[in-house]
């Protein structure tokens, strides 16, 4: 399954892993058949880290999942926060509703890449770090943010996006708004 988020600065596109994240999948992907998105503006960009979307009060604050309450994490050793992907935001463990944020950090530090090296003998998967050393991405937030979609095309835009002025709580001064998200099953 693919999702496009149609923006204001130009489209990017997902594949969502409805494996590994069945109920995220199923919330963004009814959210975005139903309009909610609509919109809606990416209030929170935080350059070499992440953007974020998906409240319809523009706060950080605002939204709910398609069943109307918070729903459970969905964690895989095979969805990680890589650059580019597609990950709920939430508020504590399980406190999913309809906030994402597409990861944009490019590099990863190199204080936790060693960490992670130290961790290759007690069993974590040297192919997840090569990985975070080729492409980057968040680590720290594996196993706090369901990842549920990777970006596929539209890199370009989530720099464009990442570069914007932000001011206060880094929200952008000038709205960077979701115009509509397409799914193709």
């Amino acid at each position: 399954m693919k999702a496009t988020i149609k923006t204001n600065k130009g489209d990017m596109s997902f594949i969502l892993n409805d494996e590994a994240a069945p109920k995220a999948v199923e919330n963004f992907t009814t959210h975005a058949k139903n309009g909610y998105y609509d919109g809606l503006i990416f209030h929170r960009v935080i350059k070499d880290f992440m953007i974020q979307g998906g409240d319809p009060t523009g706060t950080g604050c605002g939204g709910e999942s398609i069943w109307g309450k918070a729903f459970e994490d969905e964690f895989s050793l095979d969805a990680r926060n890589y650059y580019g992907a597609l990950s709920m935001a939430n508020s504590g463990p399980n406190t999913n509703g309809s906030q994402f944020f597409i990861v944009q950090a490019k590099t990863v530090p190199d204080s936790l890449l060693s960490q992670m090296e130290d961790l290759k003998d007690k069993g974590f998967p040297q192919e997840v770090i090569n990985k975070y050393k080729e492409s980057g991405g968040t680590p720290w937030l594996d196993f706090h943010h369901t990842v549920f979609g990777m970006l596929c095309d539209g890199a370009d835009v989530l720099e464009d996006i990442a570069s914007t002025k932000t001011g206060m709580a880094d929200k952008p001064v000038y709205d960077v708004v979701i115009e509509t998200i397409i799914i193709e099953d």
